[in-house]
């Protein structure tokens, strides 16, 4: 069966991006590493000009709204961070976390190939989506209110 989704970025909206450690390995479970992560978010937001709307970190996959001022620019955003974040965060493993790195496996992938992203194209599905991705910490029982997840922006 063919991975048949689409992604559209020919026009000026948001776009509610999900993707995934490789095999759902939780390689986002240290602190150290979501904050990489998020370091090369802003480093990438800032390179294209780009706006994030909303975001949750979670220790196997990543949910994030984002919106740039030009059309066409989500894909090479999404390669960028992914590549430069996984070469970071598994030099940090190699180097600062050496016993938690023997007891993961890398292996030769790091994120999922893809991402899957969904265009938001008005302000209801926008609340939707901001209220989604920050509920998944409390969906998956690691705290009761979405503004206790530090890897998230639910406080803001």
């Amino acid at each position: 069966m063919s991975d048949s989704r689409r992604i559209v970025d020919d026009q000026l909206y948001c776009h509610f991006v999900t993707f995934s450690c490789h095999r759902r390995r939780a390689l986002l479970d240290e602190d150290h590493a979501k904050r990489i992560l998020l370091g090369h978010l802003n480093a990438q937001l800032n390179r294209q000009s780009a706006k994030c709307v909303g975001f949750v970190v979670m220790p196997d996959h990543v949910h994030v709204i984002i919106w740039f001022p030009k059309t066409g620019q989500l894909s090479r955003f999404m390669q960028s961070w992914k590549r430069l974040s996984s070469y970071a965060i598994r030099n940090w493993y190699r180097d600062e976390q050496a016993a938690y790195f023997e007891n993961i496996d890398l292996g030769d992938r790091f994120w999922t190939p893809k991402y899957y992203a969904f265009e938001i194209y008005s302000r209801d599905k926008l609340e939707e989506k901001l209220v989604y991705l920050h509920m998944n910490p409390v969906r998956a029982g690691f705290v009761e209110k979405c503004v206790d997840w530090r890897w998230s922006s639910a406080k803001w």
